[in-house]
């Protein structure tokens, strides 16, 4: 499950939840992809947001990450898109997902190139925080960072419960892509 348009307030208030960590030069990304997909036995269901939001602090290597569970698009019908927001995500109940937290390697923001790092932080899918190290490729370049990552998230592990007459249906563990660029 992947990570997001937020109303401005939300976006304040999350970041001002991460402002001691943020300080001037920061990277940010209002537009990041994040995409997820389940193969199940039988069905397959993708769905995406163009509405990552993010922000990166190259001094502390912190980071947060977030998205509108309901800024979801895709799946194979309109029901999917409504199960997804109302049954299994929940998404009036936990409007974001979000990830923050702390880059694991040191890492140049100055120097063009690529790097491979992992990022140590708090997963918050369905209101539930799971301790993750996630690997992401970023290539610096300039007063832009592309990062890309693709991890896997276990349904179970973020109390997200598959009904037994969809279980074919949907994927116990979803694979996650995030796709964004942020701007200093």
């Amino acid at each position: 499950m992947p990570l997001l348009h937020l109303p401005a307030a939300a976006f304040v208030w999350l970041f001002s939840l991460f402002a001691p960590i943020f300080g001037d030069g920061n990277f940010r990304c209002e537009n990041g992809k994040v995409q997820f997909f389940s193969k199940a036995t039988l069905e397959t269901i993708e769905a995406g947001s163009n509405k990552l939001r993010g922000a990166i602090d190259p001094v502390n290597r912190t980071f947060a990450w977030s998205v509108e569970t309901a800024s979801f698009k895709g799946f194979n019908s309109p029901l999917q898109l409504e199960h997804f927001n109302e049954n299994y995500l929940e998404s009036g109940k936990y409007p974001r997902i979000s990830f923050a937290g702390k880059i694991i390697e040191p890492l140049d923001f100055k120097t063009n190139g690529q790097y491979s790092i992992r990022a140590k932080g708090k997963l918050n899918v369905h209101g539930v925080e799971q301790e993750r190290i996630i690997r992401s490729d970023v290539e610096v370049a300039g007063n832009k960072l592309k990062v890309k990552s693709r991890f896997t998230v276990l349904l179970t592990d973020h109390n997200i419960h598959i009904p037994q007459i969809v279980h074919q249906k949907i994927a116990e563990e979803i694979t996650v892509t995030v796709d964004a660029v942020l701007q200093q």
